[in-house]
């Protein structure tokens, strides 16, 4: 499967069989999504317009906004419930994590969670692929960030909800989170990745870092 960076919380995961489902969305943020995206599925983990502009993407797909299960050949996508910040949803609201199956691979998309690690979220965060905010300031830090890591232990770690070169947001950089990793860091700085079951047999967890891809 084909996995792309589009930057902010924003994925296009491509399955083998070409159903592609997109992350988050986003407007307003200090650069655009490609122009002519396409998707078949929309996950929108929260109603922020940094996550939920829908209308960038140019054909008709299924929008998920809300707790659920939903299945659709091969894919599979449940929603968790989760809080936008450390204070159960009194500042930001709920937030919602998606568990995203394709092609046997696990992916676990954070969108904007806010609170601390609890042993409460552990068992709803198991994957082979976190997708997960480092950022801070409106999500978890790169130190909270960090401590889910080594509580669960997940196969790989796609940093997401960071600030770029030329973002707009009051978020930290990358490497914020980056520096003082204790795990394995893997660079792609294309934006695009293949990933198969079989490149997660490794037993450590590993660091991919993703430069945004950008408009074309």
């Amino acid at each position: 499967m084909k996995i792309e960076y589009l930057g902010h919380s924003c994925f296009l995961l491509t399955s083998a069989k070409g159903v592609r489902v997109l992350t988050d969305p986003y407007t307003k943020v200090g650069y655009e999504l490609p122009q002519g995206l396409q998707a078949d599925i929309i996950t929108v983990s929260h109603g922020h317009f940094d996550h939920n502009y829908t209308q960038a993407v140019c054909n008709q797909p299924i929008i998920l906004d809300t707790v659920e299960d939903f299945t659709q050949g091969e894919v599979e996508i449940h929603g968790e419930e989760s809080f936008h910040d450390p204070k159960q949803g009194a500042l930001r609201g709920k937030n919602i994590i998606f568990k995203i199956t394709m092609d046997g691979i696990v992916f676990c998309h954070f969108g904007d969670l806010g609170e601390a690690y609890n042993n409460t979220l552990k068992d709803k965060l198991q994957a082979d692929v976190w997708l997960l905010p480092v950022g801070g300031t409106y999500t978890i830090d790169p130190v909270q960030a960090k401590e889910y890591i080594e509580k669960c232990q997940p196969k790989l770690v796609i940093p997401m909800h960071y600030k770029p070169l030329d973002g707009a947001l009051d978020i930290q950089p990358s490497s914020a989170f980056l520096n003082g990793c204790p795990w394995r860091i893997t660079e792609f700085k294309n934006g695009e990745i293949s990933l198969t079951k079989e490149n997660l047999q490794k037993k450590s967890t590993q660091i991919l870092y993703m430069e945004r891809k950008k408009s074309e």
